[in-house]
């Protein structure tokens, strides 16, 4: 039966598997998934949740078995699943760490691609891209998923989905440190997801998707040309498929959902699930046309909305948002406003007058709206050793450790982190 807009939900969320004792990488999502498959299987199912492996070994994936109906009681489920793998990885001399990048892991020296089922499809993007990169064996994400039927759902539900998408890193950031500095970006996954790719643009394109509003004018504009682009490249056509597009949000018409991309994952999942519930209330907003028509929502080009996206990336809540129509398209009627300040007016106008919201969501936006996203709140956990940190500089990896290893505990007891006052 289809599900109609809103109907239907999913959710991925990614965790890396590191040393219990120095927080190195440790590439055994494999020996977890034969400890409960009896195999080296790629997917498991566990009730309403499934895992799965990912391109490294030192990644896994629990995501939601099939679609939801609602996002409640999602954060519940998926902290009884990390407590479920923590306890396998633990034998293994493991523990699962959050955040969208691994602090100080050396791409180059520590990649290893997971080698059973679908290491086919792996093997392929490390001969075309090479994946012993950050942008590819060192980032970990949140997926959602939101159901729509027809193209007249998916034109609206796209058209808001290309306003929200800018405002994510905002809200997400978690990724401040590569090779065990400060990289200047608050949110460096994003920095080096538009990187991937840049050997076959059509691929990515600008991230933020084109303003294309049907089934068939997506697969001509879309993913007609990002499948001829890479043929020279895949000869067995193992890649021609939906997942290859990688800009930040994509119509999956195998499944008649969009799924958002760029969302950095958390400390803990109900801070996740507090943040897919806080995107999914704005698009809801935008799609009943709460501020203002759908015709205007669908005439925004894409280099505006990127714009916006390399500023939230960069700085996160503290970017300054100058685009009029922009600000307008979410009820500001301001000249210019800080990434930060547009949330806290839509947590207030929005997602805290949702029915769904409840006091652990409002207690992570709370902790957001005053703390900032969790990459600012890291960087503050780092400030003892030396004071307004800016620029890229190397890191004491004692205190690396030591903010990595709470983050750790954060997600195993499902905690929200909090900057030091």
């Amino acid at each position: 039966m289809a599900l109609a807009l809103f109907e239907g939900f999913g959710l991925e969320l990614e965790y890396m598997i590191v040393r219990k004792d120095s927080l190195e990488v440790l590439p055994v999502a494999d020996q977890v998934m034969f400890a409960v498959a009896g195999d080296y299987e790629a997917e498991v199912e566990r009730g309403p949740l499934a895992w799965s492996n990912e391109l490294v070994n030192h990644v896994i994936e629990l995501k939601t078995n099939g679609p939801a109906p609602k996002l409640a009681g999602l954060d519940r489920l998926f902290a009884d699943n990390v407590k479920e793998v923590s306890a396998l990885v633990d034998p293994l001399g493991g523990r699962l760490m959050p955040t969208a990048a691994h602090p100080w892991m050396d791409p180059a020296r520590d990649t290893v691609l997971w080698p059973h089922e679908m290491g086919d499809v792996y093997r392929a993007f490390d001969r075309i891209f090479g994946c012993k990169g950050h942008g590819w064996s060192n980032l970990q994400c949140t997926h959602l998923n939101i159901s729509f039927h027809g193209d007249a759902e998916f034109a609206r539900l796209h058209a808001a989905v290309r306003l929200v998408l800018p405002l994510i890193p905002a809200l997400a950031a978690s990724s401040p440190i590569l090779d065990g500095r400060l990289t200047g970006l608050m949110d460096s996954r994003m920095h080096f997801y538009r990187e991937n790719q840049k050997r076959i643009p059509s691929i990515g394109g600008h991230v933020i998707p084109e303003p294309v509003y049907s089934k068939r004018e997506y697969q001509e504009r879309i993913l007609r040309p990002m499948y001829v682009d890479i043929a020279a490249h895949d000869p067995d056509g193992i890649l021609q498929e939906e997942w290859l597009n990688a800009r930040g949000a994509i119509a999956r018409f195998d499944r008649d959902a969009v799924e958002i991309r760029i969302i950095d994952i958390q400390e803990c999942p109900t801070a996740d699930i507090a943040i897919a519930h806080a995107i999914t209330c704005v698009l809801r907003a935008l799609v009943s046309e709460q501020w203002q028509p759908v015709e205007r929502q669908r005439n925004f080009a894409t280099e505006p909305l990127n714009s916006v996206l390399l500023a939230t990336t960069l700085d996160a809540e503290a970017a300054r948002i100058d685009d009029v129509d922009y600000l307008t398209a979410f009820g500001i009627h301001a000249r210019n406003a800080r990434a930060g300040d547009v949330w806290q007016h839509l947590v207030e106008t929005v997602v805290a007058r949702d029915s769904g919201f409840s006091s652990e969501w409002a207690s992570v936006m709370e902790t957001i709206l005053r703390e900032g996203p969790l990459a600012r709140r890291i960087v503050h956990a780092l400030e003892g050793e030396r004071p307004n940190l800016v620029g890229r500089f190397a890191l004491a990896r004692e205190r690396l450790h030591d903010v990595y290893s709470e983050l750790c505990d954060c997600l195993k007891e499902n905690r929200i982190f909090h900057a030091p006052a």
